[in-house]
């Protein structure tokens, strides 16, 4: 369980980040986050800043809340953000079954950023061949 100046301080980065990104943003932006952004502090922030909150919703229920509005679950670019997040997590998903990265048996931050690397290049090669015409 986290404290609550654990929890002020993962709001604080997320309001620090999402400011950052929009500082290099050239037109209107939406920022696509996970489960762990459906938060009434966070998506109120994103409205603030003038961001389309692209978060991925909880299933209703009387424990979780799902934070957006009509409007933001109608926004074209909400819809897309879902079928991108999608093919993203079966990456990653990909990665931690097939190719065993669960749990990794490296130690060291360079010897699993070379693993995970060379695991994502083996899933783009493993791409490459089925999108490639048979014959």
């Amino acid at each position: 369980m986290r404290t609550y100046g654990e929890l002020f301080a993962v709001h604080e980065f997320r309001a620090i980040f999402i400011a950052q990104c929009l500082a290099n943003a050239a037109a209107a932006a939406g920022v696509a986050a996970d489960k762990g952004y459906q938060d009434e502090q966070c998506i109120r922030g994103m409205r603030g800043l003038g961001v389309v909150p692209l978060v991925a919703e909880f299933k209703a229920s009387k424990n979780w809340k799902n934070w957006l509005n009509e409007a933001e679950r109608k926004h074209p670019r909400f819809a897309s953000s879902q079928r991108i997040r999608r093919r993203v997590e079966k990456v990653f998903a990909w990665i931690k079954t097939v190719a065993g990265l669960r749990q990794t048996k490296l130690r060291g931050r360079a010897r699993v950023d070379w693993l995970f690397r060379l695991t994502a290049a083996v899933h783009n090669l493993v791409r490459m061949v089925k999108l490639l015409p048979a014959g």
